[in-house]
């Protein structure tokens, strides 16, 4: 999910900026210090939308950078477990798909592609499905859960497609069509 978040944090501007405008100095050093990083408890900080407030400046002995304590505000993306998403596949495995959701890839386990037996064709670099014959490859857009967030050692996110409505958006398309069809073929029922 997207956020804009206000963080308070004392910015370091080191004296190589200390002749730019006080704002500029200071956007500049918020963002060297924190867009593309990942911090498990913002998510991953993507850019600097605002700076709210920057006080009076400190230098501390043995640094000649001066630090100012700041208010801004960043936009940043955290996955929340429960979510539901949209991505685009951008690995196919034997063990599952990568999908990239907004700044980051997550993974799709082969047990939770779909509610069929789903085997890998590694020659074509697809995962096909045994019984339904769907298949999903590399540039196919899906609509996942999240499952699981871990943002430790190794930041991982889990997804799943095995629940109603999610799933590759061309299978999605052409169940909506065979249901279409379907219902238009059936008999109507007479009132008495």
């Amino acid at each position: 999910m997207y956020k804009v978040i206000e963080v308070e944090d004392s910015v370091r501007v080191p004296p190589d900026k200390l002749d730019k405008d006080l704002e500029v100095a200071v956007s500049e050093s918020i963002r060297e210090k924190y867009e593309g990083i990942l911090n498990p408890e913002l998510g991953i900080v993507l850019n600097l939308e605002t700076v709210e407030d920057v006080g009076e400046g400190e230098i501390l002995p043995g640094d000649g950078a001066v630090f100012f304590p700041s208010k801004f505000k960043l936009l940043v993306y955290y996955p929340e477990e429960h979510e539901v998403t949209i991505g685009e596949v951008v690995d196919i495995t034997e063990f599952g798909a990568f999908v990239r959701i907004g700044p980051i890839d997550a993974m799709v386990h082969v047990s939770q592609i779909m509610d069929d037996y789903v085997s890998y064709d590694k020659k074509n670099s697809i995962l096909v499905g045994r019984d339904s014959k769907k298949i999903l490859k590399e540039g196919d857009v899906v609509r996942a859960r999240i499952i699981s967030v871990s943002f430790t050692k190794e930041n991982k996110v889990g997804l799943t497609m095995r629940q109603p409505g999610l799933g590759a958006l061309h299978w999605l398309e052409e169940e909506e069509k065979r249901k279409s069809k379907e219902e238009k073929t059936e008999p109507k029922k007479k009132k008495k």
